[in-house]
C-alpha cells in the first residue's frame, strides 16, 4: 500500500473536510480505501498465525466508516482523517479485546486491549485482576510487553477504589481503571518497510498474553 499518497490524503481531507471536496476526490478514497482492505487482510493472515480467533474475520468487518457520527457532537466535520481497523473475535462491534492499528499523518500508532468496557464487562475485569493479580502483574511487566507497549492508559479511572473493595487491595490502581488499553506508535517509514506486515505482527503477538487475560473475565 502506498501510505505517503494515504497521508497526503488524509492531510488534504483535514483541510477541507466537506462533502463537495470529498465527492470530488472520491475517486482517490475509493482506491486508497482498496488497497486498505488488502492491508487488512495481509494483516488478519498474519495475526492468525498466533491468534486463532483473528483467522475468520473478513477486513469489512475490521476497518471503520470513513463518516463521522455527527449527531451528538459539536464538531460537524463529515469525514474522519485516519484509517483504522480492529481485530478481535467477532469483528470491530464485538465486546472482545484485540489489536488496533490507526493511521493518521499527526499519530500513527497500534494499540491494543479493550477501550470502555461495558459496567458487566469492567466488573467481571476487575474481579479478574482482583483474583489473578500475580498472572497480570506478570504479563504487563514482562520485559517484552514494557517494550513494544505504553503503560496502561490511566485517561479514565476512578478517583477513589471501586465499591467492594479494600484500598489496601495490592491490584488497586489497576482496579480503578476504567479503560484496558496499551499503544505503541510507529511512524510512515514503520509502514512502508518492506517486512511491514511481519514486524506489526510481532508486535502485535507479544500483547495477545493481555488481550487473553481480559477476554477470559467476559467470556467466562
Amino acid at each position: 500500500m502506498n501510505f505517503s499518497a494515504l497521508y497526503q490524503f488524509l492531510n488534504q481531507l483535514s483541510e477541507n473536510n466537506h462533502k463537495i471536496w470529498f465527492d470530488e476526490n472520491r475517486p482517490r478514497y475509493e482506491s486508497l480505501r482498496k488497497d486498505w482492505l488488502n492491508f487488512v487482510q495481509e494483516l488478519i493472515i498474519a495475526f492468525s498465525s498466533f491468534d486463532a480467533d483473528i483467522s475468520e474475520l473478513e477486513p469489512k468487518n475490521c476497518i471503520f466508516r470513513i463518516n463521522r457520527d455527527v449527531r451528538f457532537s459539536k464538531d460537524k466535520s463529515p469525514y474522519k482523517t485516519n484509517f483504522g481497523a480492529y481485530f478481535s473475535k467477532g469483528g470491530k462491534k464485538s465486546l472482545f479485546g484485540g489489536y488496533y492499528i490507526h493511521i493518521d499523518p499527526k499519530e500513527t500508532f497500534l494499540a491494543g486491549g479493550m477501550w470502555m468496557p461495558e459496567p458487566p464487562q469492567l466488573q467481571a475485569i476487575r474481579q479478574e485482576i482482583d483474583y489473578h493479580f500475580t498472572d497480570f502483574k506478570s504479563i504487563i511487566e514482562n520485559p517484552v510487553f514494557k517494550k513494544n507497549f505504553s503503560e496502561i492508559n490511566t485517561e479514565q479511572k476512578t478517583v477513589g477504589i471501586p465499591k467492594g473493595y479494600e484500598k489496601e487491595n495490592p491490584s488497586a490502581e489497576y482496579l480503578k481503571l476504567k479503560n484496558f488499553v496499551v499503544m505503541h506508535k510507529i511512524s510512515i517509514s514503520d509502514l512502508e518497510n518492506k517486512d511491514a506486515i511481519k514486524n506489526i505482527s510481532t508486535i502485535f503477538k507479544t500483547i495477545k498474553p493481555f488481550n487473553d487475560f481480559l477476554n477470559k473475565a467476559i467470556d467466562s
